[in-house]
């Protein structure tokens, strides 16, 4: 018999690979809080180099994308929807004129947004559908853009649709929730293998078999009195010819526990979380959880992180002005302060760097007297 495994879709992989499964679950929640608790910050582009704004209808607006919805809500929105699907839909309001920067963000749901293909790999128009209403927000031929803005993984088999990392880890997820069902019908079992009714057979050597009549009234009989969490450990009534037979399997047969430690494990590597993190045992590559979370960090949210501000900075800074670029404090990011520690100590100790050289590594305006070395 072959293996059965999950659909690829949008609706299995929500409810196979996140609502069902543990380990996916929280990996993707791990990932899309971390990137949503980075603050943002915006910069004003001048002749002498970047002016800090403190406030800005822009981050005005990235704070409080709707009505309903704060900035951790959006961005963690962002990252989940592409981390599930491979896809990430933003929809921005303008007002009528056009004259007057967005005053709203959306979020679309990824399986109700379909892309009408055009040329030269640019899609002609996302067509979103809820409730039998299709509403269809046209690319710009020119410019390539859209009141849409639609985030990717990269997908080397479709040129229009992202790759989702719950299609990558499947069938890790498909074996760690078989292994949950599995256990969870030992416990509804008494928490022990199954076992068999076996017909004794005449001395004589005849009978051996039940009728047909006697095999469906013992059937029915064991559905309704001995199956089931509630009728767990109940002793079974047997008539005369009938012998029960316990079947047991041994851990080493279906070396069960190791089999879902290493399904969570690689599930945790398609989303790029350590292990360790998410509770799995029998990973050690980092000595301990401050590098787990460092490797968290720099190797998954950060580069996802980098790429919603660049995609915003392509796509929603510029209807606020020409000379603005959004980035975020990486100060903020605590993991990463002791790291910036070590950097500031070896960049201060320098001898070969100017003071104004070694200002600027870390983004500060020059000094007049700070070109010269220190001798």
């Amino acid at each position: 018999m072959e293996p059965s495994w999950s659909k690829r879709d949008y609706a299995s992989f929500a409810e196979e690979g996140y609502i069902k499964n543990v380990i996916a679950f929280r990996a993707v929640n791990m990932i899309a809080s971390a990137v949503s608790s980075v603050p943002f910050i915006l910069y004003q582009l001048t002749d002498q180099g970047k002016s800090y704004l403190k406030t800005h209808p822009l981050l005005k607006l990235l704070y409080s994308p709707n009505p309903i919805t704060s900035k951790s809500e959006f961005i963690e929105g962002i990252v989940t929807y592409r981390l599930i699907s491979g896809n990430a839909y933003m929809l921005m309001i303008e007002p009528q004129n056009n004259t007057k920067p967005p005053t709203e963000l959306h979020l679309l749901r990824p399986d109700r947004v379909d892309i009408i293909p055009g040329k030269n790999n640019v899609p002609c128009a996302y067509r979103y559908t809820v409730n039998d209403n299709s509403y269809d927000f046209k690319v710009n031929k020119l410019t390539g853009r859209s009141a849409v803005l639609h985030l990717k993984t990269f997908n080397p088999l479709n040129d229009w649709y992202g790759l989702s990392p719950i299609e990558a880890a499947a069938y890790s997820i498909d074996q760690h929730n078989q292994a949950g069902a599995w256990n969870q019908a030992m416990l509804q079992n008494g928490a022990r293998p199954s076992g068999a009714i076996v017909v004794k057979s005449a001395k004589d050597g005849s009978g051996g078999n039940l009728s047909q009549e006697q095999y469906q009234r013992l059937k029915i009989q064991i559905d309704q009195y001995y199956s089931g969490p509630a009728n767990a450990g109940r002793p079974i009534l047997l008539e005369g010819g009938l012998d029960w037979k316990e079947m047991s399997l041994s851990p080493r047969d279906m070396d069960f526990i190791d089999s879902k430690h290493s399904s969570a494990r690689d599930i945790a590597l398609a989303f790029g979380v350590p292990p360790q993190l998410l509770g799995i045992p029998g990973d050690n590559t980092y000595s301990n959880l401050v590098e787990a979370r460092l490797s968290l960090w720099e190797q998954t949210v950060l580069p996802i992180l980098e790429n919603i501000v660049c995609h915003l900075n392509s796509w929603l800074v510029p209807k606020f002005g020409q000379d603005l670029c959004l980035s975020y404090d990486k100060d903020a990011i605590e993991i990463l302060m002791e790291k910036r520690q070590k950097l500031w100590k070896y960049v201060e100790n320098a001898s070969f760097m100017t003071l104004n050289e070694k200002r600027e590594a870390f983004g500060l305006p020059p000094l007049p007297s700070g070109n010269k070395l220190k001798v």
